[in-house]
């Protein structure tokens, strides 16, 4: 069982996942695939968030807490990345380089 050290950096996240997906057998699961579940995680996070407003919501349906729904996006989100060869960390530095040269108002 793999176990991921203690105050992990988001490059130490991704290597986890890829090491997790190995370990449960979805090397194989088609790129496309992976993001149609992100696309439904996210959708799960929004149902998480939207049983603290104010808007009817079935509390029989399933639906995990926000956290839990966060941690599943972080999880396909390294995923997709691992197979599209992105260190996301470093995405995540270059992005951050051309939105400090933005105006935000």
């Amino acid at each position: 069982m793999l176990i991921l050290k203690k105050n992990p950096t988001l490059k130490d996240i991704q290597k986890y996942v890829a090491k997790l997906e190995k370990e449960r057998g979805f090397l194989h699961d088609d790129l496309k695939d992976k993001c149609l579940l992100l696309g439904e995680e996210l959708g799960e996070l929004f149902k998480a968030i939207r049983k603290g407003t104010t808007i009817k919501i079935d509390h029989n349906s399933k639906y995990g807490s926000v956290d839990e729904e966060l941690a599943d996006i972080i999880c396909i989100l390294c995923t997709i990345a691992n197979r599209q060869k992105i260190d996301l960390e470093k995405a995540f530095r270059d992005k951050e380089k051309i939105n400090k040269k933005r105006i935000w108002k």
